[in-house]
């Protein structure tokens, strides 16, 4: 088999990639290539049983697109996109990267005869705006308030017709925020509930934007994995004509996240954490949605995280292991 990840150089895209390496198989079958494409080169080498070609370029550009699809892999996982804070900041380079880069995946696809790869595109619960119930459920309206939000549902969108007219077989998930994200913070208007996390454990201090009573839905990096691998081994008959689907996580305020913060490591972390508010993160963060019922996803199999100190010590444990 052969696998294509669009964003392989991101967080989730190596944390995927690094996954089917180790096991070597997706759903049963030998993994045998492994591309990995994105804006830099994936830093990432391949084993015995998988060879890893790693490649760098423009989503935006339809000729590098149609160039990754030539090789017809069974699998495609689309993660290319810039974040939100940035496809906010910049209007252009938003639908540039996060529709125009979709849409020549789609129409690369639909290029080549007898050609109907398994594609998981990764939205996000940015599709949703307010009012929001307590609880947002499948029958729920998509109203993004955000360029980013609007991208990604313009996404779900031509995934739910691509499918429909047989172009590729589509699998849309719409990914919590990821917690906690390694490395350095980049430009995501959520990257504070990362790293009121992982600078403390660090022993660094951390800015915190907004107030504490702010709610958000998030899953960690691992559940993440988990449901890009169920969403490209799984039925999709079940799915029907509605190919998108809200995927599990924790609702959890920001003050129940320094709490278990505490719980897990200490005052000492929490007193790392410095409150300076943010007038623009605070106008993003409050259309954002901050519960969910996510029925649909459950049901298809798709699982996430038990309690944010299981995040914690996760992120803790995943650290220690990358020395």
């Amino acid at each position: 088999m052969k696998v294509l990840i669009l964003g392989g150089a991101g967080m989730v895209g190596r944390n995927l990639a690094a996954r089917l390496l180790a096991d070597g198989e997706l759903g049963g079958r030998p993994v045998e290539a492994l591309t990995l494409f994105d804006v830099v080169p994936a830093e990432l080498r391949g084993t015995e049983r998988t060879k890893v070609h790693v490649t760098a370029g423009d989503i935006s550009d339809a000729a590098t697109v149609q160039a990754l699809v030539a090789d017809r892999p069974e699998v495609i996982f689309h993660l290319a996109a810039i974040v939100s804070g940035e496809a906010e900041a910049d209007f252009d380079k938003g639908y540039r990267i996060n529709l125009d880069g979709t849409r020549h995946l789609f129409e690369a696809i639909r290029a080549l005869n007898d050609y109907h790869p398994r594609v998981v595109y990764t939205s996000s619960i940015a599709v949703f705006g307010a009012p929001f119930p307590e609880a947002i459920g499948d029958e729920f309206l998509n109203a993004p308030m955000t360029s980013y939000g609007t991208q990604k549902m313009i996404g779900e969108l031509l995934l739910n017709d691509y499918s429909r007219r047989g172009i590729f077989d589509g699998v849309g998930i719409r990914l919590p925020t990821i917690v906690v994200r390694p490395g350095k913070p980049n430009k995501a208007a959520s990257g504070f509930f990362s790293g009121i996390i992982r600078e403390p454990l660090a022993g660094v201090e951390a800015v915190l934007p907004v107030d504490d009573d702010v709610r958000h839905w998030v899953a960690s990096p691992a559940a993440a994995t988990g449901f890009l691998l169920h969403a490209a081994t799984m039925d999709t008959s079940t799915l029907g004509a509605r190919r998108n689907l809200t995927m599990p996580g924790l609702s959890v305020t920001v003050g129940e996240m320094i709490e278990a913060l505490g719980e897990v490591a200490g005052p000492e972390a929490v007193s790392l954490i410095r409150r300076e508010p943010d007038a623009t993160i605070r106008g993003i963060v409050a259309g954002w949605p901050r519960n969910f019922e996510p029925a649909r996803a459950r049901e298809l199999g798709f699982t996430a995280d038990a309690s944010f100190q299981d995040i914690i010590r996760a992120h803790i444990r995943d650290t220690a292991a990358a020395g």
